[in-house]
């Protein structure tokens, strides 16, 4: 007896378990949505509701869970057809009572009623003619009176379910998705569970859906969205998923391989509803996927490389012939090789911003060529994107645009032809009257002038600020600060930072006066700088103040172990210290953190700022020596200049 107690009480726990648990599988087995012999199974009941917003009857299927009882109260799905379908298209293209029958007999479902309704809310609600026309268009839009003036009170009069929003999901494919996300957003008092499925067109603007980003990380139970990666309305669920991630939105973001068909659309109510009316775990959203969505770096078409939503990175390559290939992110990471000769390696969560890397062939590093490329390093580069929560400031908004002129000229210092990246404010061509300040900026070693052009997206960055108007308009010249010789802090010294001088003050500066219309003096030029160009601003900027009034170093400091190179640049600063502070009206200084590889350098620099009594101001943004920094230095010193 009491054997038999143990084990029944063990296999109500399981069960238990099993109800609470979420999905233990990132997508459905082969056979979730064919009939099994010997199970329970559901019931489909065709129902009639009047419905005051259309002024007619309109119909509607109900399905209710194997052993339903009427005296027992259930949460409900509300689950929404395609743009040609109607309240019978899951039935006939996707069969939900039989997944559903599979679930609940794998003891996977709570219990719940499922209604598949008419999403065309019009009198004459057939996909008939031109579906597309605006009549047809319009009925799906006035669809959210109709469920919440008409069918949901009908639903809850006819079967008695629990009516608080925990108990109310909804979820659609395609026109339908659209029609959840809409509906299920701007009703966050109806809906705490929310599915899209290859959303439609219909899907409204992320910040018109998501208006109030913390009310839906409140609200919200699930908010789910899918896709197939094959989908041509694939950017619709990527520009949704983007601004969530932006504003930290707790969400599911899942990509399979696939079209706009039942197949993905079968999985998406296999996988959705497992989620439903269960307590959830928000933190594992990020490892619900099959696939990752394809690194923005890519070149075009490309699939790979493909970035999870946890930040991991799935590399493949087609290699049949070498025999060892590695992914060199810094760390590397072994490729496998598959039959097809098709070689995958999944990476760790990667860190914010951009990051170079190389593909090891049998030893030999190469470019990806799935990847655009870079200079850096000191050497042309593959380089992946990894979205930024906080890098809305450099996305690509609508908003006007200037553009980058790579100009070519001739320097006498180095007698040799050079090229700059030339960033002009919008309206510059049709301002012919108007004169710019300058800000002339450098990049870091291993890098060139197409560094802050490619790499740290000025021009975004100058545009987004000036759309909000919270910088002047400004020209900003990104020239190359390599000087020859050979390179690396074996070859960095006086003198080739006296050669940078020269070259700044004998032919950048008249070159980009004589071409451009520059604002004269001091005061409507800056200097700026990363790491090794942070080092080329301290120097040429300290010494000419009479021609620069802002100078800007990131991520940089004179070297506290190179005595040779920095004691005479602070017997310089400390015999020009009332000259320097007189004719600067900014010297800004800024760190990726104590993680930064110069943090060290730039402590003992600012130290001895303080000593010499050199005024400055000092900012730190956490992520190291990186292009997230540097990019956010330039958003945060730009607005500093030219006031």
């Amino acid at each position: 007896m009491r054997k038999s107690f143990f084990l029944l009480a063990s296999m109500v726990l399981l069960a238990v378990s099993n109800l609470s648990a979420q999905p233990s599988v990132k997508e459905a087995p082969a056979g979730f949505d064919q009939p099994r012999a010997g199970i329970a199974t559901g019931r489909l009941d065709s129902i009639s509701y009047p419905s005051s917003t259309v002024g007619t009857v309109r119909k509607a299927l109900v399905y209710t869970p194997p052993g339903f009882a009427k005296n027992k109260k259930y949460p409900v799905l509300y689950l929404l057809h395609g743009i040609g379908g109607d309240e019978k298209e899951w039935l006939r293209g996707g069969k939900p009572q039989i997944i559903l029958d599979n679930l609940y007999a794998d003891g996977k479902l709570k219990p719940m009623l499922v209604v598949m309704p008419n999403g065309r809310a019009m009198k004459d609600d057939r996909a008939i003619g031109n579906i597309y026309g605006p009549d047809k268009v319009a009925a799906f839009a006035n669809f959210e009176k109709d469920l919440l003036r008409d069918l949901i009170p009908y639903i809850e009069k006819r079967y008695k379910p629990l009516t608080t929003r925990e108990n109310r999901a909804i979820a659609g494919l395609s026109m339908g998705g659209g029609q959840s996300l809409d509906f299920g957003l701007g009703n966050l008092d109806k809906f705490a569970w929310v599915g899209g499925f290859s959303s439609a067109p219909n899907t409204k603007q992320p910040e018109v859906l998501v208006p109030d980003p913390e009310k839906a990380r409140k609200l919200l139970k699930l908010l789910w969205i899918s896709c197939g990666d094959a989908d041509g309305l694939l950017p619709i669920s990527q520009r949704t998923h983007d601004y969530l991630y932006e504003h930290r939105v707790p969400h599911i973001y899942y990509l399979e391989a696939g079209g706009h068909d039942f197949k993905v659309w079968k999985n998406g109510l296999y996988m959705f509803s497992q989620f439903l009316f269960k307590p959830v775990d928000k933190a594992s959203f990020p490892t619900y996927t099959v696939l990752g969505a394809p690194a923005a770096t890519n070149v075009r078409n490309a699939k790979y490389l493909q970035i999870l939503p946890d930040n991991r990175v799935v590399f493949r390559l087609k290699a049949p012939a070498a025999k060892q290939v590695q992914v060199d992110l810094g760390r590397k990471y072994d490729m496998v090789k598959d039959t097809s000769g098709f070689w995958t390696a999944t990476t760790d969560s990667i860190s914010r911003g951009l990051h170079y890397y190389s593909l090891l062939l049998d030893g030999l590093p190469v470019a990806d060529p799935a990847s655009d490329t870079f200079y850096g390093m000191g050497r042309m580069a593959s380089g992946i994107e990894i979205p930024n929560k906080d890098g809305g400031f450099y996305a690509l908004k609508d908003v006007p645009h200037g553009d980058i002129r790579v100009k070519r000229f001739f320097s006498s210092v180095t007698n040799s032809w050079r090229q700059a990246y030339i960033y002009a404010p919008p309206g510059y061509e049709a301002s012919p009257a108007s004169t710019y300040p300058v800000l002339y900026l450098l990049h870091g070693g291993g890098e060139d002038e197409s560094g802050w052009a490619k790499q740290g997206k000025t021009d975004l960055i100058l545009d987004n600020l000036l759309a909000a108007k919270k910088a002047k308009p400004m020209l900003v010249v990104m020239l190359d600060g390599n000087m020859g010789g050979p390179g690396g802090l074996a070859g960095f010294s006086e003198a080739t930072l006296q050669t940078f001088e020269r070259e700044l003050k004998q032919t950048v500066i008249p070159f980009v006066e004589s071409n451009f219309r520059v604002a004269p003096g001091a005061k409507n030029r800056a200097l700026a700088g990363l790491s090794m160009g942070g080092l080329q601003t301290l120097y040429a900027g300290a010494r000419n103040t009479d021609m620069f009034a802002y100078l800007g170093v990131f991520s940089s400091g004179f070297f506290a172990n190179n005595p040779k190179l920095s004691d005479p640049q602070y017997s310089f600063m400390k015999t020009n210290a009332g000259t320097i502070n007189q004719n600067l009206k900014q010297l800004w200084l800024s760190m990726g953190g104590p993680e930064d590889i110069a943090y060290a350098n730039n402590k003992v620099m600012r130290a001895k700022f303080d000593e010499l009594g050199i005024k400055y101001v000092y900012s730190e943004y956490a992520g190291g020596h990186s292009w997230p920094v540097w990019r956010h230095d330039l958003y945060t010193f730009a607005p500093l200049l030219f006031n």
